[in-house]
């Protein structure tokens, strides 16, 4: 077993918070080729990957007050396994609704490794120290990203859009085995809560009514959403409309997740000499000025590649230094439910995305016109959470004046 605070759990901790964006980017390139083979229309393949959101987001609501019981481990192990069972229903979907279906079922398993990766760190390091470690590891974690739409196209190009989905199976057994024998439990016996509706009905209205809390998880809900519009809408946009190869989509998505690192980075840079509301407002105005760039290029009617892959890679890297700070406030405040406040803070992240997701499928009209125009308004939602909540109420450790201690 690894040290809890080796730089080795922190990357096999990335592993596991990585099977959520492996699950939706790998998938991407194959999205027009699915809609052919199972003859589905945009809107309803689109869908598996909304419901794939929405899935995500209820599991978190059961498997943290879970985590909070028994553990972060067997949580996570029975996650991954139950994902790589719906991976394989996916690969033999013969239409549209049983991918649906294996879609949801998949989300239900991968939300373990995202949510309790979260609550596990906040297990191990303090809320400061916790918004350093997340920026590493977003940063290990923006591999997948940036493999994952280049690997499905490789996949999709040689052996077919179910081979995606038995890799991804693949991933997800690895990753039972790997927590179940290199990770030891995070979580302290001393905090475990119950599981009475009673007890659980009381931890979710604490966090629930927090203020900070509220502010963080609308902060990084509406910056994850700018970014989830961008996955549901980019194939559609790239492929379709501008005439991009299936194959060379993860190239052009790779710029996306340069800028997402390179917002990492800057963030554990920054974090030197800032505290992570300052990095977090600065982040936010770099989105902004992203999306809107987006925007205004699309409203102008200026069709290629780069007026969307440069603003999106500018939005990525104010993300990039925006969500580590958010996951680290809003569970600042609640070290001994961390797992019940990591998947409250997941739900509201997952469920606003999956709205998001849903209105660029439904709205698509061909162009990039909708995907750049709510990338731009999630943006500007995100920034106007910040000053009108976050500000007024910091996590923790946060705020300026503790620099000058």
């Amino acid at each position: 077993m690894l040290a809890l605070t080796s730089i080795w759990t922190t990357i096999l901790l990335a592993a596991a918070v990585a099977l959520g964006p492996l699950a939706t980017d790998m998938y991407l390139p194959a999205l027009p080729s699915m809609g052919e083979a199972l003859s589905a229309g945009p809107d309803q393949v689109q869908l598996t990957l909304s419901l794939y959101m929405a899935g995500f987001a209820l599991a978190q609501l059961f498997c943290g007050p879970l985590a909070d019981r028994f553990g972060r481990k067997p949580v996570m192990i029975t996650g991954f396994l139950l994902f790589f069972l719906a991976s394989v229903g996916c690969a033999l979907a013969t239409n549209v609704e049983t991918l649906m279906l294996n879609r949801f079922l998949q989300a239900l398993g991968g939300s373990a490794g995202p949510v309790l990766g979260r609550a596990a760190i906040r297990d191990i390091y303090t809320p400061r120290d916790a918004a350093r470690i997340m920026a590493i590891l977003a940063s290990i974690m923006a591999l997948a990203p940036a493999i994952a739409p280049t690997l499905g196209g490789f996949l999709l190009g040689f052996f077919g859009w179910p081979s995606i989905f038995i890799t991804l199976g693949v991933y997800g057994l690895i990753m039972a085995v790997v927590v179940a024998f290199g990770i030891p439990e995070p979580m302290a016996p001393a905090n475990r809560q119950s599981l009475k509706l009673r007890n659980l009905s009381r931890n979710y209205r604490h966090i629930g009514t927090d203020p900070s809390f509220i502010g963080y998880t609308l902060t990084n809900a509406f910056a994850f959403s700018g970014l989830f519009a961008f996955l549901s809408g980019s194939s559609f946009v790239l492929i379709d409309f501008l005439g991009v190869a299936p194959e060379h989509y993860g190239l052009y998505f790779a710029c996306v997740v340069a800028g997402y690192i390179s917002g990492n980075l800057v963030s554990v840079r920054l974090g030197r000499r800032l505290v992570p509301d300052q990095i977090l407002l600065r982040g936010l105005l770099i989105s902004v000025a992203g999306g809107v760039a987006m925007a205004g290029l699309a409203m102008l009617k200026v069709h290629n590649v780069w007026a969307v892959m440069i603003p999106q890679a500018v939005v990525m890297m104010g993300v990039g230094m925006t969500l580590p700070q958010t996951m680290a406030g809003a569970l600042a405040n609640f070290p001994t439910m961390a797992g019940s406040a990591s998947a409250l803070f997941g739900f509201g992240q997952m469920a606003l995305a999956a709205c998001v997701g849903a209105l660029v499928g439904h709205f698509y009209a061909g162009t990039s016109l909708v995907m750049a125009s709510v990338i731009a308004a999630c943006s500007v939602a995100a920034l106007a959470t910040y000053l009108l909540l976050v500000q007024r109420y910091p996590a923790p450790g946060f705020e300026p004046a503790e620099v000058a201690k």
